[in-house]
């Protein structure tokens, strides 16, 4: 009687079950620098459209802004992510990961509303759009950088979040970034302990 139940319940945990489309194993490619993941290339996908909008709007600023620091920043993001894209290729090369030629749907939006600013409104929509994105792709590389099995990856990740915390300082130096606008920091799991309360006693 338990056997007729055990493979009748096990019948219809398979039937409500999803099918799985893609083996886990097949996401997973073992190199010598150790197991390449999704994030992994999602990682260098992700760092190399960021250089594929931000290189050419960075060119933009020396014609189209109004404030000489935020041409001055634009300099700073072609130079760092045109030396940034050669290593993500470089790496993406070693690691037999393809990358994208042209910026995600989004990223594309965004340079066609800059396309059609100049002045004050292209300073503020400069220094708005690219903060907002680079605090995006910051978690990205941070969480990848934590959790990475390859060294590989490791390596390029510490790099990467070094250009990018560099580049979200030099945005908010242009004095335009709304900061309410950004996203809030993520709420925290758990209350952390409240400190042991310190007996008198024991103080030296």
């Amino acid at each position: 009687m338990f056997g007729a139940f055990a493979v009748a319940a096990a019948v219809a945990i398979l039937l409500v079950m999803p099918p799985m489309t893609t083996p886990v194993s097949a996401q997973w490619t073992v190199l010598p620098s150790g197991p390449l993941g999704p994030a992994d290339h999602d990682l260098l996908v992700k760092v190399r459209q960021a250089g594929l909008w931000e290189i050419p709007v960075g060119r933009w600023t020396a014609e189209r802004a109004e404030s000489q620091r935020v041409k001055e920043v634009g300099e700073h993001l072609v130079e760092d992510h045109t030396k940034l894209d050669a290593v993500t290729r470089q790496y993406a090369a070693r690691l037999g990961v393809a990358l994208p030629d042209e910026p995600s749907p989004e990223q594309q939006s965004w340079m066609a509303q800059l396309a059609a600013e100049s002045g004050p409104a292209f300073d503020r929509d400069f220094a708005n759009l690219l903060r907002a994105a680079h605090g995006k792709v910051f978690s990205v590389v941070a969480g990848v950088r934590a959790g990475t099995r390859n060294s590989e990856i490791r390596k390029f990740s510490q790099h990467a979040v070094n250009v990018v915390m560099k580049h979200m300082t030099l945005l908010e130096s242009t004095g335009l970034v709304d900061y309410d606008q950004l996203p809030e920091p993520p709420t925290p799991s758990a209350t952390p302990p409240a400190p042991a309360a310190v007996d008198p006693r024991r103080q030296p």
